[in-house]
């Protein structure tokens, strides 16, 4: 069986399953290791060995998966770890350019729109008020929708943005396929080598990285769908 997964972590595992192996993959470097009850899984490709082998773009893929936190403190905690490795892939006090990605009308391609609701937007600020905001880090939005209700790519309406705000960086967050229904939900997999929109239903975009929008793209996906085919 194909298993289709957006995940480096479950591609790499998938490599080592099929013919049984324990050797190091060539071109890969895979890390585990658990902090505060969440297990983490750095998944590094190095070269076009790497690329062949796990079908994905080289670059840092970073998976943080979380138990439910049903607790306050449980999940500001988590919260506060994911924002340590975000921050670890991003430039130095970097402006930042957040792309909602998704479907806001479809439940589980809703992740990008519905991140954008619980984020700080500063840059207006900044800029009328900044003594007052100096602590805070520049940051836009942006939730481009889907080409199917603008008629425009994902990639297009961002690099028109990029123009023309000139961000240090793009974080792109977007809904992904998992091949195992525990993850469902219950992970986040951070990856400097961008994203594909509509990959995880099988509806592929324009890619959003560095080589389309000119700047670094972290990509931030949560698997909410899984193939069942």
């Amino acid at each position: 069986m194909n298993l289709r997964t957006d995940l480096a972590m479950e591609d790499h595992a998938l490599w080592r399953r099929s013919a049984k192996r324990q050797t190091k993959l060539s071109g890969v470097r895979a890390r585990e290791e658990t902090e505060g009850g969440v297990k983490i899984t750095s998944v590094e490709i190095l070269d076009e060995e790497g690329e062949r082998a796990l079908g994905k773009p080289r670059g840092t893929y970073v998976t943080l998966e979380c138990m439910p936190a049903h607790e306050p403190a449980a999940f500001a905690a988590q919260s506060a770890l994911l924002s340590r490795h975000i921050r670890a892939l991003l430039p130095v006090g970097a402006h930042v350019l957040v792309a909602g990605l998704g479907n806001e009308a479809v439940t589980p391609d809703a992740v990008g729109p519905e991140a954008l609701r619980n984020l700080i937007v500063t840059r207006h600020l900044k800029r009328t008020m900044p003594e007052v905001f100096a602590p805070f880090s520049t940051v836009s939005a942006i939730a481009p929708g889907v080409l199917g209700t603008t008629g425009m790519e994902s990639a297009e309406l961002l690099a028109a943005a990029v123009r023309q705000i000139q961000p240090d960086a793009v974080i792109a967050v977007d809904a992904v396929a998992s091949c195992e229904p525990e993850r469902l939900c219950a992970a986040v997999q951070l990856s400097t080598a961008g994203i594909t929109p509509g990959s995880g239903v099988g509806n592929a975009r324009a890619a959003i990285d560095r080589t389309t929008l000119g700047v670094p793209v972290l990509a931030i996906g949560v698997p909410t769908v899984m193939d069942l085919g």
